[in-house]
């Protein structure tokens, strides 16, 4: 049996959709599988040995538009799936996964178009993404019986660029920061982090700044005047990978850095600014304490984040306060 699982979502949505691989080989351990993502994405599961090959969806470039989405179809017909797994919900996805005539199609039951798939699965809104994706296995085998923990496969060092080698500390030795988000209100203000900073430096850590291009301005502020490791916008999600593996620990926003850390059991800090774990995208098995600012009447404002804050304030970005988030990374790492 030949079987595709769609995950076209952001980077930690598929993060977070990793258990089902290891869940669809649990089902068919003979299957060939493959996951259809986007070009970044790509990196995340390429090392995983349950996939047999990834097919690279770059809707928003080469592969978008009406053009776009046939030439998808021709590549996907022609490699005669016998079923498809779908997590995306969008109406394009749908469409495309219709085309491609897959003999057998589940998508979720809140999907664009839902009516196109054969089988549909409920999502409970209460539960962590983790099982909200493993619904997709309903019917078929307990959710309970499955494998949960998230699936990424970091390269070895020696895989690392040279500059990056030579830049990073001893693993285990270091803490990664990462002040950046793909949504601004997602962004804990960067005096905070400049803080939190200064605070592991005094007690004689490395700290190591990881984000992607666009986090470059934040780090920068976050890095001025101080003796940390800005690796922000030089390293792959490969590079990253291994720079979170092997830290002590990762203090970041809710952010694909979180679903990171959780997948390699690094312990965590985790600052919630807009959004709130309640939603269901919080930490997952590792050590982890969530800090976030309560008892504002206006948060959470939004299920992903937002470019900016609705009311103005940005009070969940700006006050809370670096000593709670010290006070975490105090607990997590026994220090003073």
């Amino acid at each position: 049996m030949k079987i595709l699982l769609v995950q076209t979502s952001f980077l930690g949505d598929t993060i977070l959709s990793t258990p089902l691989i290891s869940g669809i080989k649990a089902l068919y351990p003979d299957a060939d599988l493959w996951v259809m993502t986007t070009p970044l994405a790509s990196k995340l599961v390429v090392r995983d040995p349950f996939v047999s090959g990834v097919l690279v969806y770059d809707k928003r470039k080469k592969e978008s538009g009406l053009s776009g989405l046939l030439r998808m179809r021709q590549r996907i017909r022609a490699m005669a799936f016998d079923r498809v797994y779908s997590l995306h919900r969008s109406f394009r996805t749908s469409i495309l996964l219709w085309l491609c005539g897959i003999p057998v199609r589940i998508g979720c039951e809140n999907a664009g178009l839902s009516f196109l798939y054969h089988k549909t699965r409920k999502r409970n809104a209460k539960d962590h993404n983790v099982i909200r994706d493993l619904s997709l296995l309903s019917g078929k085998i307990p959710i309970e019986s499955l494998e949960t923990d998230l699936r990424l496969f970091a390269p070895a060092r020696n895989e690392l660029d040279k500059e990056i080698i030579s830049s990073l500390p001893q693993p285990g030795g270091y803490v990664v920061l990462v002040p950046g988000s793909a949504w601004e209100t997602k962004m804990w203000d960067w005096r905070g982090y400049l803080e939190v900073a200064r605070f592991l430096l005094r007690r004689g850590l490395d700290v190591v700044l990881l984000g992607g291009s666009m986090d470059t301005e934040v780090s920068t502020k976050v890095a001025g005047g101080t003796e940390v490791i800005d690796l922000t916008g030089k390293t792959d999600i490969a590079e990253t990978m291994y720079i979170v593996k092997n830290a002590r620990l990762i203090v970041c926003n809710d952010s694909m850095a979180l679903h990171m850390a959780s997948a390699f059991k690094v312990p965590n800090v985790a600052i919630f600014c807009a959004t709130s774990p309640q939603f269901g995208f919080g930490p997952w098995k590792n050590r982890a304490v969530v800090v976030e600012k309560k008892d504002l009447a206006c948060r959470p404002c939004r299920r992903h984040g937002g470019r900016s804050c609705p009311t103005g304030t940005e009070a969940c970005m700006k006050d809370l306060s670096p000593d709670e988030v010290i006070g975490a990374i105090k607990g997590l790492l026994n220090i003073e």
